[in-house]
């Protein structure tokens, strides 16, 4: 008999589920250090709007056990293991317009958003 053998061919490295960019950084730092001390930032996809799904943030007092924990730049997020098929390899964001602010997703899994840019769709 000949000996068979099996070559494992090496795994390719997962992209992170999420980044921050250094401005969102910057201001999740801001809002964990002040108002929001002691807490973490969930993020999750909800059902909504023309396009069918829609960003939701809420804030937690511990992860869950349906939360993927990331730790982007020296801050942890939470992300509802639900939502995290929707958002693999999304880039969170913090912008600061003439009338608005606020964190914005940069999400590669997108296939099209709203008229408005309430909701998306994958």
């Amino acid at each position: 008999m000949s000996a068979t053998t099996t070559t494992t061919r090496p795994r390719r490295p997962l992209p992170p589920l999420m980044t921050l960019t250094d401005a969102a950084a910057e201001r999740l730092r801001s809002l964990y250090e002040k108002g929001q001390q002691g807490k973490l930032l969930r993020i999750s996809v909800n059902t909504k709007g023309c396009s069918g799904l829609a960003y939701a943030m809420s804030w937690a007092e511990a992860p869950a056990a349906t939360d993927e924990v990331v730790t982007d730049k020296g801050l942890t997020v939470l992300v509802d293991r639900k939502a995290s098929l929707f958002l693999i390899g999304s880039v969170m964001d913090y912008q600061v317009q003439a009338l608005s602010s606020g964190f914005t997703f940069t999400n590669p899994n997108e296939k099209g958003r709203c008229g408005c840019g309430e909701s998306f769709h994958v």
